[in-house]
């Protein structure tokens, strides 16, 4: 190779490698790539709790439901009861089917399975009568009230309560005469309902209304 030709060459590899070690330089000095941040970056608020506490309400005092008497001895005075002894045994005749009120709505309340307790006096015949005491509540209280007043009952306070009176006169088949009715007690968780013929206790329903509530 001429002389010129090699010296040409040998200049041409020198700047080449002088070309690429600036290069390799260059590179090696650039920053990093700055990291991308990762997820939601925005701060989460978390509720804390004030301590304070719901208060607890107070419970109110109820009215103690009415407790139907157990036996019919019980719903009497020992004065009444000797009275009702004497003139129209005996207390519940099986054969006495007299109900204690004719209103068939009102029948539905004691028949219905309202606790009551049922007493009659006398036997099969056109003397006696029919006592129930039964338990209700304040809607059937009220009830048993405007029904017998719809009814033409006659009503008026007695104790805590209402008491309400029907009586009417007949002639039999026979041409017997009669006196019949219903006299009737609202209050204090109970109602007191007796249909009676013929045999009409002076003080009956006040004596009950007595001995119960005192």
């Amino acid at each position: 190779m001429p002389q010129d030709r090699r010296r040409r060459a040998t200049r041409a590899m020198a700047v080449a490698v002088v070309l690429i070690a600036a290069a390799a330089t260059t590179v090696a000095c650039q920053p990093e790539p700055e990291a991308e941040p990762t997820g939601d970056s925005t701060p989460t608020i978390v509720a804390t709790p004030t301590g304070t506490e719901t208060p607890t309400p107070t419970p109110t005092a109820t009215a103690a439901a009415f407790v139907v008497p157990e036996a019919c001895e019980d719903i009497y005075s020992a004065a009444m009861l000797a009275d009702l002894e004497e003139e129209n045994p005996p207390l519940n005749d099986p054969g006495v089917t007299m109900v204690s009120t004719q209103d068939v709505d009102l029948l539905e309340i004691i028949e219905g399975g309202a606790p009551t307790i049922r007493c009659s006096w006398g036997q099969p015949s056109e003397f006696g009568l029919a006592t129930n005491v039964t338990a209700v509540d304040a809607d059937q209280a009220t009830f048993v009230t405007e029904q017998l007043s719809a009814g033409g009952f006659g009503c008026e306070e007695l104790g805590e309560g209402t008491v309400c009176r029907w009586e009417q006169k007949g002639v039999t088949l026979d041409d017997e005469e009669y006196t019949s009715g219903e006299t009737h007690y609202v209050g204090g968780g109970a109602w007191v309902s007796t249909a009676w013929i013929n045999f009409a206790p002076d003080g009956y329903t006040e004596d009950i209304v007595e001995t119960i509530w005192g």
